[in-house]
C-alpha cells in the first residue's frame, strides 16, 4: 500500500521528520518498505505564461515562444512541443536550472543560454517526464489557468512530498486506508487525530431503489442511495487526481475516481451503478449454477452457489464485494446513479477472486474485514463529493442491517501481559495505550495482582479476539525498542557428553561421507506404497489428508526413497545415492486405555538408504559396474561400526527373495537390506534394481567405549584354509562358529577371520566337489603380544578351528 506523506499529515501530523515517522511506524508493525520523493530536487523552475507562439524560421518542428516567467521581462524560448499555444501556463526552467539526469547515476542536465537553429533560447518549457513526474513526454505539462506566474513549481505541484510504501500483515485490515494508518500514527506518537466529519447532504428527491438481501450470511449490511442528474463528464479536481496518482491509481472519470478516492482514504470499497441500466430492483444473493457475468475488466466468469452476487430482475449485475459488472458500469453519458456501500462477511469473499485468477482492491479489503458500522457515514461522504464535483440531486439513504458481527469483550490480565512482554508495564500505561488505540475498556481490580482489562473491540478491528491480541497491542504501542535485550540469568555450564551414544548428526555425516545425499520426505504417503513396500494392508490413516496420495502414515522409508529415485531418473540422473533419517508410524493394537480398546502408536526413528546405478563415477582406473548388494552392505557396516552386525537370509515384501537379509545386532533384528523385488521394478517403471537398507536408529546410536589393547611388537601369522561344506550352509553360520571358537585356549591368539573366496562347481569344472557342495576360503590372522608364535601353536589353533567346524557343520579341508 502506498500514499503520499501530505495525505497522511492531513489527518495527523506528529512533530517528527519523515525518516523518524517511518521508523516509528515500522517499529510498531506498519513496516515502511520504501520512502521515495515525489520528484528529484530542482531549482529555478517556475510557472511560465506563454504569451505568443511563432514558427521557427529555420525549423519546421520548432516554435519561438514569448514567455512571462515572473522575472520582470519577457523570455524568448524555443520549444518543439506539439501542444504549445498562446495563453497556456507551463513549467519553465530558467537559465541556470538543473534538471534530473535521464538515467540513474547520470549528471544533472543544466539549462544554459543557447542557440537553436540560429535563434537564442533563454530557458526551456518542460513536460512531466522532464520533471520526473511521469513518463508522459507527448507534450508540455499544462498547469491550471489560475496558477500564479513565477511561482516555484515545487510549491505549485507539491513536489516536496514523499511516497510512503508500507507492508501490512494480513491481520491489519484496519490500516488498509490513509485514515486507518493515521489512526495508528496518532496512537503511536500521541499526536492529535483530525477525524473526518460526515455531514449529511440535502435530500432533494424521494427516489429509492428496491433492494432485497436474500443472503444475510453473505451481506450483513447494505446501504445505498439514488442520485439523479449527475454530470459524468465533469473533470476530477486536480487535488484528487494528484492524490490518486501518488497512491498508485490512475484517474479514469469523476465518478470512478471518487469511489476509488474514498476507498483509499477511508478503506471503504463502494460501487456506483448506472441507475438507468438496472432492471427493477436489486437482489443480494448467492450465485446459481449456470449463471455468468461479464466484469468491468472484460472477463466473463461462470458463477455457482459459492459466489455472492448482486442481481436485478433479469441478469447478474455485480460480483459481490469484488468487482462490478459491465452491464451497469457508469460511462460519460451516465445521468442517474445508484451508490452502494455494504458490509460483506470476510468468509463469503475470501478466496473468490483467486478462483478467477485475478484480485481487486475491494476484495483484498473485504476478505480481511471492513468496518460495518460506518456504511451510512461513508455513503454521505461519497454523496458530498459527487454532488460537489458532478452535481445532481440526492435521494434518501436506504440502510438495511441484517447480520452484523457482535463484538465480544476480550479480557487481558495485567500480570500475564507483563510476563509475556518480559518487562513491567504499569496498568495506567496500559489504560493510556487502549485509550490512544480507541479501544473501549473496563478496568477491574486496579492496583492488585488480579488486575485486568475487559476490552470491547471497535467495529473496524477484526484482529482482536483473544488475550494475546491485546498483549500484542500493548507491546506495539509501548515500543519494541523500549523492551531491553537482557542477557540470560541462568548459569552457563558445560553439559556432559555421553561417549557411549552417537548423535543423529554423526549418523548423517557417516552416510554423507559415503557419497549419499540426504532427502527429507513427508511422513504421510500413498496407501499403495504401504501395501507394496511394507506389506501393510491396514496402515494408519490420515483423517484430513492434504492430497489423496498422502492418505496414510508410513511404516517404512522404502516408498519415500523409491519415489525420490523416480524423480531423479525422470531428470536424467544415472547414478543416485540417497538416505533419509526420519520417523515411521506403527500401530500397536495391544495398547488399552480404560474401558476402551484404543490403538496405540509407535513412532521410531529409522535411517534408510538407496543406491542405484554405477558403483563409482565413470573413470579411467576402474571398469564401470552396477552397484550390488555387497557395496551397500559395506556402507551399512561402516554406518554401524564399531558394532558388528549379522546378516540373516530372510524375505521382505519389498526385496528380492534371494538377495535380501535381515540385519541383526546383539541378537535383535534392527532392519533390512537387499535388492528391490523385480515385481516393483515393472510397476514403478525402474530400468534397474536399486539396493536399499533400513535400520532402527536407537540401537545403532549405542557406541561402546574403546578398550585399550597392547600393540604387539611381533609379526602376525596368517594361514589360509579352504573348507568344503554343503551349499545349504550359510557363511554367516560358519563365521559365528569361528568367532565362538576364539574362546577356546588353543585359539586365543586368533585375531581375525576373513572370507576371501567362494567356489561352487559347474557342469564343466567340478574342482573335486560334489554338485551340492561349495568351497569357502578363509584367511586367519594370529598374533601374540608376548612373543613370536611357534609353528606348533599356530597349527594347533588352525586344527582346533577346522575340527570344530567339522563337528558342527561337517566341514572338511579341501584337498
Amino acid at each position: 500500500m502506498q500514499f503520499p506523506e501530505s495525505w497522511l499529515r492531513s489527518f495527523v501530523s506528529p512533530n517528527l521528520t519523515t525518516d523518524q515517522l517511518a521508523h516509528a511506524m515500522t517499529m510498531s508493525g506498519l513496516e515502511v518498505e520504501d520512502l521515495r520523493p515525489i520528484a528529484p530536487p530542482t531549482q529555478k523552475i517556475v510557472v511560465g505564461h506563454v504569451l505568443s507562439v511563432e514558427k521557427h524560421p529555420n525549423a519546421d518542428k520548432l516554435n519561438v515562444c514569448q514567455v512571462d516567467a515572473g522575472t520582470g521581462e519577457t523570455l524568448q524560448i524555443v520549444c518543439g512541443a506539439p501542444n504549445v499555444a498562446p495563453g497556456i501556463k507551463v513549467p519553465c526552467a530558467l537559465v541556470g536550472a538543473e534538471l534530473a539526469p535521464a538515467e540513474a547515476g547520470g549528471a544533472p542536465f543544466a539549462i544554459k543560454l543557447s542557440k537553436l537553429r540560429g535563434v537564442e533560447s533563454y530557458g526551456m518549457l518542460c513536460s512531466a517526464r522532464e520533471l520526473k513526474l511521469s513518463e508522459d513526454h507527448s507534450g508540455l505539462m499544462i498547469l491550471p489557468a489560475d496558477t500564479t506566474v513565477g511561482e516555484d513549481i515545487r510549491k505549485v505541484l507539491n513536489l516536496d512530498d514523499t511516497i510512503f510504501e508500507i507492508k501490512l500483515t494480513p491481520n491489519k485490515a484496519d490500516c488498509l486506508s490513509v485514515f486507518g494508518v493515521a489512526r495508528e500514527v496518532a496512537a503511536i506518537t500521541g499526536a492529535p487525530l483530525d477525524r473526518p466529519v460526515y455531514t449529511p447532504v440535502a435530500v432533494e428527491i424521494k427516489d429509492t431503489l428496491p433492494v432485497k438481501v436474500s443472503a444475510p450470511d453473505l451481506c450483513g449490511r447494505f446501504s445505498g442511495r439514488v442520485i439523479r442528474g449527475v454530470n459524468a463528464r465533469a473533470a476530477t479536481p486536480a487535488w484528487m487526481v494528484e492524490r490518486l496518482e501518488r497512491a498508485g491509481q490512475r484517474s479514469i472519470s469523476a465518478l470512478v475516481d471518487i469511489s476509488n478516492y474514498v476507498m483509499l482514504e477511508l478503506g471503504r470499497p463502494s460501487h456506483v451503478f448506472d441507475l438507468d441500466k438496472i432492471h427493477g430492483g436489486l437482489d443480494v444473493r448467492w450465485g446459481r449454477k449456470g449463471e455468468s457475468l461479464k466484469l468491468l475488466n472484460g472477463n466473463t466468469v461462470e458463477l455457482d452457489e459459492e459466489v455472492g452476487v448482486i442481481a436485478d430482475q433479469q441478469i447478474v449485475e455485480s460480483l459481490a464485494g469484488i468487482m462490478g459488472g459491465d452491464s451497469t458500469a457508469v460511462s460519460l453519458d451516465t445521468q442517474n446513479i445508484y451508490l452502494e456501500a455494504a458490509f460483506w462477511w470476510p468468509d463469503s469473499i475470501r478466496g473468490r477472486s483467486r478462483r478467477y485468477n485475478f484480485s481487486t482492491d475491494a476484495g483484498h479489503r473485504f476478505e480481511r474485514g471492513v468496518d460495518y458500522a460506518t456504511t451510512v457515514e461513508h455513503i454521505e461522504y461519497l454523496s458530498k463529493l459527487i454532488l460537489e464535483i458532478c452535481g445532481g440531486a440526492a435521494g434518501p439513504v436506504d440502510d438495511q442491517q441484517l447480520n452484523v458481527p457482535v463484538r465480544k469483550p476480550v479480557a487481558m490480565r495485567v500480570a500475564r501481559a507483563t510476563r509475556v512482554i518480559g518487562v513491567p508495564i504499569a496498568g495506567d500505561e496500559m489504560a493510556d495505550i487502549f485509550t490512544r488505540l480507541g479501544l473501549d475498556y473496563q478496568r477491574v481490580d486496579a492496583g492488585t495482582d488480579q488486575e485486568q482489562f475487559i476490552v470491547t473491540p471497535p467495529s473496524y478491528r477484526f484482529d482482536i479476539e483473544i488475550e494475546e491480541d491485546l498483549i500484542e497491542e500493548v507491546a506495539r504501542i509501548h515500543g519494541f525498542e523500549n523492551i531491553p535485550a537482557l542477557p540470560p540469568v541462568a548459569p552457563s555450564e558445560m553439559r556432559p557428553t555421553n561417549e557411549t551414544r552417537r548423535s543423529i548428526h554423526a549418523l548423517r555425516h557417516t552416510l554423507a561421507a559415503r557419497d549419499y545425499a540426504e532427502t527429507v520426505n513427508f511422513g504421510f504417503v500413498d496407501a499403495k506404497w504401504e501395501e507394496d513396500f511394507a506389506g501393510n494392508t491396514d496402515p494408519i490413516r490420515v483423517l484430513n489428508p492434504i492430497a489423496s496420495q498422502y492418505s496414510v502414515m508410513r511404516s517404512s522409508l522404502f516408498g519415500s526413497l523409491i519415489e525420490v529415485l523416480r524423480a531423479n531418473l525422470n531428470r536424467k540422473a544415472d547414478r543416485v545415492r540417497l538416505f533419509e533419517l526420519g520417523r515411521v508410524f506403527i500401530a500397536d493394537k495391544s495398547v488399552e486405555a480404560g474401558e476402551l480398546q484404543v490403538a496405540g502408536f509407535h513412532q521410531p526413528k529409522r535411517i534408510g538408504a538407496l543406491a542405484y546405478g554405477p558403483a563409482v563415477e565413470e573413470q579411467w582406473a576402474t571398469k564401470t559396474r552396477a552397484v550390488d548388494y555387497f557395496d551397500v552392505k559395506g556402507d551399512l557396516e561402516a554406518l554401524l561400526a564399531p558394532a558388528v552386525p549379522r546378516f540373516v537370509k530372510a524375505e521382505h515384501p519389498a526385496l528380492h527373495p534371494g538377495r535380501s537379509a535381515r540385519v541383526e545386532l546383539d541378537g535383535k533384528a534392527i532392519g533390512w537390506i537387499g535388492e528391490l523385488h523385480p515385481r516393483w521394478l515393472q510397476k514403478y517403471d525402474l530400468p534397474h534394481a536399486p539396493v536399499v537398507f533400513e535400520v532402527d536408529v536407537d540401537p545403532i546410536q549405542v557406541k561402546p567405549l574403546p578398550a585399550l589393547a597392547e600393540v604387539s611388537k611381533f609379526q602376525p601369522v596368517t594361514r589360509d584354509i579352504a573348507l568344503v561344506v554343503d551349499q545349504k550352509i550359510e557363511v554367516q553360520s560358519l563365521m559365528d562358529e569361528l568367532q565362538a571358537a576364539r574362546a577356546e585356549p588353543a585359539c586365543k591368539y586368533v585375531q581375525n577371520v576373513v572370507l576371501f573366496d567362494e567356489f561352487r562347481p559347474t557342469a564343466t569344472v567340478s574342482g573335486g566337489l560334489g554338485a551340492d557342495q561349495k568351497s569357502l576360503a578363509f584367511r586367519i590372522t594370529l598374533q601374540d603380544t608376548g612373543g613370536t608364535l611357534q609353528d606348533e601353536t599356530v597349527e594347533l589353533a588352525i586344527r582346533t578351528l577346522v575340527d570344530r567346524l567339522a563337528r558342527v557343520y561337517g566341514a572338511r579341508l579341501r584337498g
